[in-house]
Parts: structure tokens; sequence; C-alpha cells
């Protein structure tokens, strides 16, 4: 992420306004015309998923618009597999791996999610997502591992950040948590925004915007551990892990948001024990409904066995 960024809270009175207006409201050194130029290239984003200049915000949304360096590498296209689990035209459907970044940033090596893709696709990508971002509608984090979309056309892309904003795309995740819990299932409500003072972190806050989060209990391990079956209904960043952590089940391997490992040094999590394991939409041009699921990677599968 570049050092330089344009970031608000959407005050009532910008409710229905375009982005690239209420940025330049609150930025007023970078012109209309660039603030453009930077969400053209794909650098604006509400919680996990990119919006186009046309967007408009509603009260509450927390919007990032990252402002290039000023020079900027040109990507390469590098051989690196990817597990794809759909393609055609307009989209892919991959299982992405655990430790894999999504697109490049500052201080990122030439292995990321982008460098693959356009090794794959040969340069057909949406460029709506912009140099560094092209095709990327959505992210998972560095060791979240599971499904992802990427759009190939401008038009798919379109028609996805539209899904992903209205809520249509519906997304399941499983993880191992930090705690045995009372309940068999249950629904999170609670507001996340910024972390008021680590920035690089998210919190539940009052000043949050809405998130839901269903959960269910799939199974319970040696008294300190479970597994829960996760259903998003918003997509705020970190939302899951925030959520669960506030809820006191730390995800495994997640130091960022309150585990620990002291109680349970035998089950030592290598990475966040999050996956995302099921993905529901409509195909962006055809219309054609579409499930896909992803098996759990072997880490893991390891660690399940070893919980059992």
């Amino acid at each position: 992420m570049s050092e330089n960024i344009i970031t608000f809270t959407t005050p009532q009175k910008f409710n229905k306004v375009r982005v690239d207006k209420v940025a330049h409201h609150f930025y007023p050194q970078y012109s209309r015309t660039q603030i453009q130029r930077y969400i053209d290239q794909g650098n604006a984003w509400l919680d996990e998923h990119v919006i186009t200049k046309s967007h408009k915000v509603l009260t509450g949304d927390s919007i990032i618009i990252e402002v290039p360096e000023l020079k900027t590498s040109e990507l390469k296209a590098v051989n690196i597999p990817l597990n794809l689990i759909f393609e055609d035209k307009n989209l892919i459907v991959l299982n992405k791996k655990s430790g894999m970044i999504v697109h490049p940033g500052i201080g990122t090596a030439e292995d990321t999610l982008v460098h693959a893709l356009l090794y794959h696709c040969q340069g057909n990508l949406s460029g709506i997502g912009g140099i560094e971002r092209p095709g990327i509608v959505h992210r998972l984090d560095k060791e979240t591992s599971g499904l992802m979309i990427v759009a190939k056309s401008d038009s798919a892309f379109q028609s996805l950040s539209t899904m992903f904003s209205e809520r249509t795309i519906k997304k399941e995740y499983i993880a191992l948590v930090s705690g045995i819990t009372q309940l068999n299932s249950g629904t999170i409500n609670k507001p996340i925004g910024r972390h008021p003072v680590k920035r690089h972190m998210m919190a539940v806050t009052a000043k949050g915007r809405f998130a839901k989060t269903d959960w269910e209990l799939i199974e319970k391990f040696n008294n300190i551990i479970s597994l829960l079956r996760i259903q998003l209904h918003t997509g705020r960043t970190h939302q899951i892990r925030v959520h669960l952590s506030n809820m006191g089940y730390p995800i495994l391997g997640d130091t960022t948001y309150g585990y620990k490992n002291s109680n349970i040094d035998k089950f030592r999590a290598s990475r966040v024990m999050l996956h995302s394991q099921r993905l529901n939409f409509k195909h962006p041009i055809t219309g054609e409904n579409l499930e896909f699921y992803a098996e759990f990677p072997e880490d893991f599968k390891n660690l399940l066995d070893k919980l059992r």
C-alpha cells in the first residue's frame, strides 16, 4: 500500500454523492481529475471491494484511495502455478493458497497473484482494476486460503463490483478458533471501523459501519478449539477476524487479533486458520447460477487430523 492515502468516513451531508467529489472535498490538494485517475487505476476501496469513480457513497462508508508512487515499475508476467476452479472469457474462480499476496505493493516481490494471472491470461484481464490490480474485484488476506473471483472482461468487472456492493454474492468460510462456544450457532451484528490507535487494524467500534456475520459450530476439539462455518452478509475489512476475536474466539494463528499459543502449544497454527470454502453467485454476463467449493489445503487438513 502506498504511504499516501486518501481516507474518510462519509458524513450524512454527502450521502449518495459521487466518491471523487467527496474525496476532493476532504483532500483539496488533489484535483478531482487526479482523484478520478487514481480510482480508474483500481486504487479505490470500500472495505475489501474495488469501487469506480461513479460510485455514490453512503453515510458511514469508509473509503480508502491509494495515491500511487510517482514511479510504478512495470509488472512482469511470472509463471506461478494457480489452482483454477473455473474459467471462461469473462472471469476466473481460483483457490488461492495461503501465503500468496493478492496484488503487489511496497516491499512485495514478483510472486503475487497478479503476477501469476498476467502470465496465465496473457494480458486478457480487465483493465479497470488498474495497472497493479488488473481484474481484482475483491481480496483475501495473505494468510487466508480459498476461493476468489477475478474479472477478465471490463463488463464482468463492473457487474461483479456491483454484486459485491449489493451483497448478492454469498461467501462461506471455515475457521478454527481458540475456545469452545456455548451455542451451536449465532449472528454477530457489531459495527466495524478503523482501530482508533492502530490504523493498520480494524475494530468493533460505535463509529464503524454495519457488519453482520453468521456462524455455526461444526466440531469441538479437546475442549479448547472449535471449528466454525461462517457466512458473511457484509464485506468489511478483516470482518471475520474482528468479529470472532470480539466474541472471545480468536482464529488460530491470528496474533494480530488476540490469538495466543500459550494453552495449545501442541496445536500451534502456522498461519491464520481461515479458509474461503464456498462461493455462490450469478454469472455477471450470462446470469447462470454458479456455486464453487474449495477443499481444505494441506496445512488445514493436517491440523484437523492432529486435533482429531
